[in-house]
């Protein structure tokens, strides 16, 4: 039987000190899903996409896309591959202009073989892009250095590299972490765009309400371990899931 999947993960384990951080979890995306990962703080979360996205090697388990394993591969070559991914403390370069953080996806090997597209001028295309996550273009906010800008302009600074890499899978560790409710608001239509263009959507997220808006499958790792799977519906009607989250009346 042919496997479709897109991006596949198959018993991923990870300790740090003696300490495991994930333990065999195993997951695969067809192109296009929207997947959100959830569980309490700890939970490995973050190793997890640590470990797909090249920035941390596993003990054991291998890593999948588009049916070529890319397991350990540095970081930069995931990135060109075309998975991209956001920080929960933005990584920005804090002493180039907003703008200018854009334009270095932009010089990428990855969007240099889209050949016949359009880019026209670097600057030009870097400030489309960051109005397209809502900066406002006829001021000097994407002129001004990574460093003085607000923290929901620094998460939409992340968002708008990955738009800029041109990536096929993009995942955005707690995006809306800091974020106010109306910053939140105009970026959940940014997303649902990306899902309309087929983009392949991973998202790590506490604020439950504005992920379930997004996501058509839920993973819930607790203490490094898949305890559920599915729907959110299905998800956070799981007993573990409730213990997870609200502790065991036992």
């Amino acid at each position: 039987m042919k496997d479709d999947s897109f991006l596949k993960i198959t018993g991923l384990s990870k300790s740090f000190g003696g300490v495991e951080a994930l333990s065999n979890v195993s997951f695969d995306l067809k192109q296009g899903e929207s997947l959100g990962i959830i569980g309490p703080n700890g939970s490995g979360k973050t190793t997890l996409v640590n470990l797909i996205t090249g920035f941390v090697k596993p003990d054991s388990g291998k890593v999948f896309f588009r049916g070529k394993e890319i397991t350990g591969k540095r970081p930069y070559t995931i990135a060109n591959l075309g998975i991209a991914r956001t920080f929960q403390m933005a990584k920005a370069f804090h002493h180039l202009p907003a703008f200018k953080n854009i334009i270095i996806p932009l010089r990428s090997p990855r969007v240099k073989t889209f050949r016949g597209a359009q880019y026209g001028e670097r600057d030009d295309i870097a400030i489309d892009l960051l109005e397209e996550v809502g900066f406002e273009r006829d001021s000097a906010v994407p002129l001004k250095t990574a460093k003085s800008l607000p923290h929901g302009y620094l998460k939409r600074l992340e968002l708008a590299r990955c738009m800029a890499l041109r990536a096929d899978v993009i995942i955005l560790d707690e995006l809306f972490s800091g974020m106010s409710m109306s910053e939140v608001a105009s970026t959940l239509p940014i997303i649902e765009k990306l899902k309309e263009e087929g983009k392949t959507v991973v998202m790590i997220e506490h604020r439950l309400r504005e992920l379930f808006r997004v996501v058509n499958c839920l993973i819930v790792l607790n203490f490094g371990q898949k305890i559920a799977e599915g729907s959110p519906a299905e998800v956070m009607g799981s007993e573990a899931v409730k213990a997870a989250y609200l502790g065991s009346e036992e």
